[in-house]
């Protein structure tokens, strides 16, 4: 995924931000402190006081802001694979295959972060919902295309969309455990089975010539 940030010189919070993404996706929430972080951000421990009434408030701020960047990565990344609804689908797979060959790849920081949060209220709990919640509306969004075009209802894109997330889901997950990138392929390859399996059961049946 393209981490680029402006070239212009950030400001204390920014740098607070960068800084506590990069530490926190690396190795963890609990792991990383506040000193830690003000350390490698470059900036007096009083600006982050004034820029964050606590470390909690700091996490959520950089998880939306990872949101933001990963959505609009993730975006452009499958509306670039095809020009077909199908071809955008499974082509998310190839997308985060990229992701997965990257130096900076850590698994879904989203998912890491909710795996250490435990109140379902926390701030961090929240950011974590929204971010997938977003990624399930933009699969939804390409599902409903699809659905379209093989005449098939809003049921299924629905059940489609969430298998869909599964399997992202997934191959992120397989990926960091494994460290290989070719979950990806794989999870394409089973998604392209699932959508085959519907095609097959919309199909009319064939019809016998007479004799």
């Amino acid at each position: 995924m393209d981490t680029s940030k402006d070239s212009a010189v950030p400001s204390a919070r920014e740098r607070l931000l960068d800084a506590a993404e990069a530490l926190i996706y690396a190795g963890g929430i609990h792991a990383t402190g506040v000193d830690a972080i003000v350390r490698q951000s470059g900036t007096a421990r009083k600006s982050f006081y004034t820029h964050f009434e606590s470390k909690d408030a700091l996490v959520a701020a950089a998880l939306e802001r990872r949101d933001e960047r990963w959505m609009k990565w993730f975006t452009e990344g499958t509306l670039r694979r095809g020009k077909t609804a199908r071809a955008r689908l499974t082509g998310m797979f190839d997308v985060l295959c990229e992701w997965f060959e990257s130096d900076d790849f850590h698994g879904c920081a989203f998912l890491n972060a909710a795996g250490e949060i435990e109140a379902a209220d926390d701030p961090v709990r929240i950011v974590v919902r929204k971010h997938k919640e977003r990624l399930l509306q933009f699969v939804r969004s390409v599902c409903n295309e699809y659905v379209s075009s093989i005449d098939q209802d809003e049921q299924y894109a629905a059940q489609l969309s969430r298998q869909w997330l599964i399997l992202i889901d997934g191959a992120i997950g397989v990926a960091l455990v494994s460290g290989n990138p070719d979950s990806a392929l794989d999870a394409r390859a089973a998604a392209e089975r699932l959508l085959d399996a519907q095609s097959a059961t919309s199909r009319p049946p064939s019809r016998r010539a007479p004799t």
